[in-house]
């Protein structure tokens, strides 16, 4: 027995005070109508019903079960019509995880202006270097960082692409010198971003084509953040995605090496759970960062390839980029 439809079809019967009314305005039949009550009253094991041959009229068991049960279809009513609302108006917690570059550089600025436009959206954001589980762990939309479409059941919508540049800082140009090619690399002190999706080294991409350099490792870490705290310390040369780097050359802390390269080119996909009935919350955040983050990389883009903030052999001694840079010399 469908408990829910049972309670559901004798409130219709006591309200109309007829089974066959009652079966008409559900567009049922009479004799389904009849035992659904029936085989509710066996359920319960008390007649709710007294049935003449001219009316219905409830017990004094069926007055108090329904008076129970009234505000309990009223709750599932207002709970249905909020489910079917979802799709419609953006509103309730909208969990969201990243890696902690990404989503400390570009997602938590871009945050409060989704929050203008959905206001009745509460955003969780949690960062972490690890890829998680979406269903396990509660998430509603998980932004990831990969060399191609993820290989997963989830929806992936892709809505930028990411790459990393070489860098250093001033002072450890001055005293190291500025390498010309890549291969000059394995002459320098080299920290390493660790990134399972290029485990082979440093692959450098010019004109299409793709070569992999090894540089010795000084120091080696997990964590963007983490890199460019000890490159712009002078302890080495390091690869930023381009996120991480863009504002540190323009404070001058850092300065592009090898400007004609682009390493470790990666899509940024915000992967979710299904296409149907979409929850409201999650398509806007989508659609949002579909639109916002190609913007957001157009302007990193324009710092990375501005020569002001480049280092290049010929310029290591005679350099007169405009600042905030410092002067490699």
């Amino acid at each position: 027995m469908d408990l829910i439809q049972a309670i559901r079809t004798f409130a219709r019967v006591a309200d109309m005070g007829s089974f066959t009314a009652a079966a008409e305005s559900a567009n049922l039949s009479t004799a389904h109508v009849s035992r659904l009550v029936s085989d509710l009253e066996r359920h319960l094991q008390a007649r709710l019903l007294q049935r003449t041959t001219r009316r219905v009229r409830l017990t004094d068991a069926g007055a108090h079960y329904l008076e129970r049960c009234r505000p309990i279809l009223l709750e599932l009513e207002n709970a249905a019509a909020e489910a079917r609302g979802a799709h419609l108006t953006p509103k309730g917690r909208l969990r969201v995880h990243s890696i902690i570059g990404f989503g400390t550089q570009l997602l938590a600025p871009l945050a409060a202006r989704y929050r203008e436009r959905c206001p009745d959206v509460q955003l969780d954001l949690s960062l972490s270097q690890r890829q998680p589980d979406l269903l396990e762990e509660g998430h509603d939309v998980v932004i990831t960082l990969s060399r191609q479409l993820p290989d997963s059941e989830l929806i992936a919508q892709r809505i930028g692409e990411m790459f990393c540049v070489v860098c250093a800082s001033p002072d450890y140009l001055r005293e190291h010198g500025v390498p010309d090619t890549p291969e000059d690399l394995v002459e320098h002190r080299c920290l390493h971003l660790v990134d399972p999706a290029f485990p082979e080294g440093w692959v450098f991409r010019e004109d299409g084509v793709e070569h992999t350099i090894r540089p010795a490792v000084a120091f080696q870490v997990n964590v963007a953040e983490a890199i460019a705290q000890a490159a712009t310390a002078g302890m080495g040369i390091c690869l930023l995605p381009d996120f991480a780097a863009a504002g540190l050359l323009e404070q001058g802390r850092l300065v592009r090496l090898l400007p004609r390269h682009r390493l470790h080119e990666k899509g940024v996909y915000a992967l979710y759970p299904s296409r149907r009935f979409l929850d409201a919350k999650v398509k806007t955040w989508v659609e949002f960062l579909r639109h916002e983050v190609p913007h957001a990389f157009a302007g990193l883009r324009a710092t990375l390839e501005d020569p002001r903030y480049w280092a290049t052999p010929s310029e290591a001694g005679t350099s007169d980029r405009a600042p905030p840079g410092p002067t490699v010399t």
